[in-house]
């Protein structure tokens, strides 16, 4: 049912062996046949590439596993469900605007109501330009991080706080798990089915985040179930628990 995976980083990396890897899974490795999608941060913008078809099949997906070069990126490879239509306009990431940067979005999971729920909105900040539940999300959250974001702002906690509770209301209609960038940070939150790996020192810190572990030797850890993870040049900029019954809600200082 879909994968994710994201890199974070303080310096420049070629992914070349980790995505690869992960191309793989896009039909090979794993039965996510259905397409594939890869968004980095490039100078002062994101590029982003995808395809309406098999990741492990793609020559374009290839040959940017070579060349990508970036300390922010987000890769999906999909397993169609809402809708079963493979097109390019249902292929992750998904790139919209708000608040006045752009962002990238990719979803694992199915929450059909979700469309309902942002079709009904009054106000939205983005339409999505396909059918998917996923794209609908991204723009549901996107309208309330819209309503709680203040320019001028040097704290960044609210902003991501209200990320967290609508993330767990999303989750509440299916299974919601997403990677999300500003082209700052790395925003992952895993409610049944994510995990990363931090790497490094202060020199070259890194941490990516995906779906399933990659393989090597490195220990990877699963995400609590709830658990929204802030990553800004490789490092954790926050987390938070979004179902205090099993842990309390906490976010560490995000810098400006």
């Amino acid at each position: 049912m879909c994968e994710l995976l994201g890199i974070s980083a303080n310096h420049t990396l070629l992914a070349s062996e980790r995505l690869g890897e992960f191309r793989l899974r896009g039909g090979q490795l794993a039965d996510n046949p259905d397409g594939w999608g890869l968004a980095w941060w490039e100078g002062s913008a994101f590029r982003l590439a995808k395809e309406p078809q098999p990741a492990c099949q793609s020559a374009l997906f290839g040959e940017l596993c070579d060349s990508t070069r970036s300390n922010l990126i987000i890769a999906h490879v999909r397993k169609a469900n809402f809708p079963p239509i493979n097109t390019l306009s249902n292929t992750h990431p998904f790139q919209h605007s708000c608040c006045g940067k752009e962002w990238v979005f990719a979803h694992n999971g199915v929450v059909p109501d979700i469309v309902e729920m942002e079709q009904a909105n009054c106000h939205p900040i983005c339409h999505p330009a396909g059918q998917t539940d996923s794209e609908y999300a991204f723009c549901h959250l996107l309208s309330h991080l819209a309503e709680n974001f203040h320019y001028g702002d040097t704290d960044a906690a609210p902003t991501f706080a209200s990320m967290a509770t609508v993330s767990e209301l999303v989750a509440s209609h299916g299974k919601f798990n997403f990677l999300m960038s500003d082209g700052e940070h790395l925003i992952a939150y895993g409610h049944d089915r994510l995990h990363y790996l931090e790497r490094g020192g202060d020199q070259a810190a890194s941490v990516l985040v995906a779906t399933e572990p990659l393989s090597g030797d490195e220990e990877w850890t699963a995400f609590e179930p709830g658990e929204l993870r802030i990553y800004r040049n490789g490092r954790m900029a926050g987390r938070i628990m979004t179902r205090p019954s099993r842990q309390p809600d906490s976010l560490d200082a995000i810098p400006a």
